[in-house]
């Protein structure tokens, strides 16, 4: 079994910052990104409500609101990091930041 915790692909686009920290991450969502987590977060919340009964609707829409929110801060944070370490398409953010790969 692999432990290694480093990329075992070359990046093939530019590098913007490898060891992005948290509040560099969140700073750096489009509308892109925040539409994909509401979207994500929309569905959620209906598809949770399509089969619950009645009593149990409101505390039932807050939950699966919750995982909404959980699951599409997570899915948009980790494809913005990707972006930024360069295993996704970044011409925005390279042209932002100007910086080359090393």
């Amino acid at each position: 079994m692999n432990t290694d915790i480093t990329a075992s692909a070359k990046p093939k686009y530019p590098v913007i910052d490898w060891n992005i920290p948290f509040t560099k991450t969140v700073a750096n969502f489009n509308t892109l990104d925040y539409l994909c987590l509401t979207t994500i977060t929309g569905v959620s919340v209906v598809v949770y409500l399509s089969g619950i009964k009645s009593g149990i609707r409101g505390p039932s829409m807050v939950t699966s609101g919750l995982i909404g929110v959980m699951g599409g801060f997570i899915y948009v944070y980790h494809n913005l990091a990707e972006r930024v370490m360069g295993f996704f398409p970044n011409e925005g953010k390279v042209a932002k930041y100007k910086k080359h790969s090393f």
